[in-house]
């Protein structure tokens, strides 16, 4: 993982296995959401969210363990959205800009076909400008937990009602409620999401046993 300012340069380098481009164009502005949803694009194959401070974090793409696993929970969640149709879901690419200003992308997200009407088509065709009803974020090898709990802790006090960090390296789940402190599980089978999300049971243990 690496970040920069809006003060470095142009021309970057980063300790990234391989060999790895980052496209920047001269006059994008990182503070305007329309110039970093192009910066974004113009890196399609990285993946970038910027904090409230304006500061980028940029990742490169996931191990396959941890690609399986983010399959895995979007399968599940998709195959619920569909049989209930009460909204639709992002997967780990999708861009949401918070009130705080910050653009996240969670590994997972569900939002109301309600909240959704409240957009504009306009809006719809980028980074939407809200905080999901429901996020999953996976823990992947190199990730630091200190970190994962402040980014869902950003998350709930966007708005989001429901949030799971999921950490496979400890077997553990993290729930985030609004007005509650955080919840964690220890190798739970499977974790509820109702009332939120009624009727979806992830099966988190199926997650965790994922191999290579």
């Amino acid at each position: 993982m690496a970040a920069l300012t809006q003060s470095d340069p142009l021309l970057l380098r980063f300790p990234f296995a391989g060999d790895t481009q980052l496209r920047l164009r001269p006059r994008l502005d990182m503070a305007d959401t329309a110039d970093f949803f192009q910066f974004c694009q113009d890196n399609s194959e990285l993946r970038i969210e910027r904090s409230a401070t304006g500061e980028l974090t940029i990742e490169m793409p996931t191990k396959y363990l941890t690609s399986k696993r983010n399959a895995l929970l979007t399968t599940y969640l998709g195959m619920w959205n569909l049989q209930n149709g009460l909204g639709e879901i992002s997967e780990s690419s999708g861009g949401f800009v918070l009130p705080n200003g910050a653009v996240r992308s969670p590994d997972a997200a569900w939002i109301s076909h309600e909240r959704l009407a409240t957009l504009t088509p306009e809006q719809r065709d980028g980074f939407l400008p809200l905080a999901p009803d429901f996020i999953i974020e996976l823990r992947s090898e190199t990730d630091r937990l200190p970190a994962l709990q402040a980014k869902m802790a950003e998350w709930r006090e966007s708005g989001v009602r429901l949030g799971l960090l999921l950490d496979p390296t400890t077997r553990t789940v993290h729930i985030y409620r609004q007005s509650t402190d955080p919840l964690v599980l220890t190798d739970p089978e499977t974790t509820n999401c109702a009332p939120e999300l009624p009727g979806f049971v992830l099966n988190t243990r199926l997650i965790f046993d994922v191999t290579l």
